[in-house]
C-alpha cells in the first residue's frame, strides 16, 4: 500500500513527472556549471595568493578568506550536484548486488526518510544563524578580512533548500526507474 502511494501518485501522469524531473535536472546542471566557474575562480585565487606570498612576500587576509568562502559555496551546492550524479555515499557493497527495482525503492525511501528531513532541519534551523549575523553586521575578526559575513552564512539555508529541490528530482528519477524495472 505504501509503495502505491509513493510510486504511483494519481495526480501526475508519467509524462508530467518526466518533465518535472527534466526541469529539476536541467536546473541542477546549470548550478553545476556555476559551481565549476566558482571552482576555477577559487583555483585562480589560491594561485594568486600563493604567488603573492612566496614571490613577493605579500599576503592578503581578504584573499585567504575568499578561498574559504568559495570553498564553502562549492561544497554546499556540490551536495545537490553529487545527489543528481549518484556521487553520494551509501553502502555500495550491499547496494550493488540488488536488483534495479530494489535499488530505486531504497533510494526513494532513503531520500524521503533521511535526506529531506535532514535538509529541512538544517535549512530552517540556520535562518536564525544568518539573521543574527545580518543584524549584528558580523565581519571578519582579522584586520583586512571580508565584510558581510552574513552573505556566506546565507548560503547554508539556500544550499539545503536547493538540496531539497534536487532530492525531489532524485525521487522522480527513481520512481521512473522503479516503473521501468517492473516492465
Amino acid at each position: 500500500m505504501a509503495e502505491r502511494i509513493f510510486l504511483y501518485p494519481q495526480q501526475y501522469s508519467p509524462q508530467q513527472m518526466n518533465s518535472i524531473e527534466k526541469f529539476i535536472n536541467g536546473t541542477v546542471d546549470i548550478l553545476a556549471k556555476i559551481v565549476g566557474i566558482l571552482l576555477l575562480l577559487m583555483v585562480l585565487n589560491v594561485s594568486f595568493d600563493v604567488m603573492m606570498r612566496y614571490l613577493f612576500h605579500n599576503s592578503s587576509v581578504g584573499m585567504q578568506e575568499m578561498e574559504w568562502h568559495l570553498f564553502a559555496v562549492i561544497f554546499l551546492f556540490g551536495i545537490s550536484i553529487a545527489l543528481k550524479e549518484e556521487g553520494h555515499v551509501r553502502v555500495d557493497f550491499l547496494y550493488d548486488n540488488y536488483a534495479p527495482r530494489k535499488k530505486a525503492l531504497i533510494n526513494i525511501i532513503g531520500t524521503i526518510c533521511f535526506l529531506i528531513p535532514f535538509a529541512l532541519l538544517i535549512s530552517t534551523g540556520s535562518f536564525e544563524y544568518v539573521k543574527d549575523a545580518y543584524i549584528t553586521g558580523e565581519i571578519s575578526e582579522d584586520p583586512g578580512g571580508l565584510h558581510y559575513r552574513w552573505l556566506i552564512k546565507g548560503m547554508i539555508p539556500l544550499a539545503f533548500s536547493f538540496l531539497i529541490f534536487s532530492a525531489v528530482g532524485y525521487i522522480l528519477q527513481n520512481i521512473r526507474l522503479y516503473r521501468e524495472a517492473g516492465k
